[in-house]
């Protein structure tokens, strides 16, 4: 008998609360995009926590240090990101040539409007009357004109290895404070945090991550490290989303309990049926404003395109690429996932 319209996405992510009906539906759109990306010749980087439907016709899966890298190196003459303003510039950071577009002009990031420009000017200038060797470290979640006047960026993957292989003793670390905390403890030097934080994580609290210990006394804790301190505790790992991912494809641990965005518990359940992972998460609305429909229709209508002035992009381009040569910051392949059918 034919397969059925769907049947072979609804046997992969029908176990996140798809039905047939809508398996179908997708199908349709998927069938649509995979098309136009070859008539735009287009590649998809799609953030780990986009919905897993879009993961099906990325090119690309991961967290914003793997995705800035793959943002340089797949072909293509349209790079279209599924995932948040921030990255998207990233991409055209690195990839000037390049057309990039992002599905949905609602898909901000609450962490990166916490800091501008003139801001962080003003406070590192401030700091280094005080603080002479002061270097500005900031987290790719940041805007183009942040990064422009930083002098070198990380993300949560590499932040340790990133801060310690700079010759200055004292860090000013934009934007999250979480993250500049967890950091703090992994070296020597002053890291003075910026107020900043990821509503997401920050709305993780101790109280329900304990809950889901008690309840699977056996799953091993992977918890991100925007979290609150507090919540940090209660790890067994303390990883970033694609460090998540690495620890559970090698892990022989068959259970888990994932603390970040929801979305990130949807890909491991994907590429790793024959373990459990249990949710101590919150959901991304920035994140989540990307449809796979808003994918179709931002390739059909190339829209919306992100642009970054050439006198920011150079200045932003320095601080990225200074980051992606740190030594060990950059983590080699990951074992692969199961192949799809």
């Amino acid at each position: 008998m034919p397969v059925s319209a769907g049947a072979t996405l609804h046997a992969r992510i029908g176990h996140l609360g798809y039905s047939q009906d809508e398996c179908a539906r997708l199908e349709g759109l998927l069938e649509r995009v995979r098309a136009l990306k070859v008539r735009r010749k287009a590649v998809i980087l799609a953030h780990n926590y986009q919905r897993p439907e879009i993961f099906e016709v990325a090119d690309a899966v991961g967290d914003s240090l793997g995705l800035s890298r793959q943002a340089g190196i797949l072909p293509g003459d349209v790079i279209l990101f599924a995932g948040v303003h921030f990255m998207a510039e990233t991409a055209k950071i690195l990839n000037p040539g390049k057309t990039v577009l992002l599905p949905n002009m609602a898909a901000g990031c609450s962490l990166a409007d916490t800091v501008t420009a003139p801001a962080l000017e003003a406070r590192a200038s401030e700091l280094r009357r005080r603080h002479p060797d002061l270097a500005v470290v900031t987290y790719v979640n940041s805007t183009a004109d942040v990064k422009a006047v930083s002098d070198i960026c990380c993300t949560s993957a590499n932040a340790v290895e990133v801060v310690n292989s700079i010759p200055n003793r004292t860090i000013l670390f934009v934007p999250d404070r979480n993250l500049a905390a967890y950091v703090a403890g992994k070296t020597d030097k002053t890291v003075i945090p910026w107020d900043g934080d990821c509503h997401v994580h920050q709305q993780i609290t101790p109280d329900g991550v304990a809950q889901m210990k008690a309840l699977h006394p056996d799953a091993v804790v992977l918890i991100h490290p925007e979290c609150r301190a507090d919540v940090l505790k209660l790890a067994d790992e303390v990883l970033s989303t694609e460090g998540m991912i690495r620890f559970a494809c090698a892990s022989a641990a068959p259970s888990f309990v994932v603390v970040t965005e929801c979305g990130l518990s949807d890909r491991l359940t994907i590429e790793l049926p024959e373990k459990i992972f249990y949710r101590a998460c919150q959901l991304c609305r920035f994140m989540k404003a990307n449809t796979l429909e808003d994918v179709a229709t931002s390739l059909e209508r190339m829209q919306f395109e992100i642009t970054v002035p050439e006198s920011v992009r150079v200045r932003a381009a320095r601080a990225v690429t200074r980051m992606l040569e740190v030594p060990g910051a950059v983590p080699g392949p990951r074992p692969a996932a199961p192949a799809r059918t």
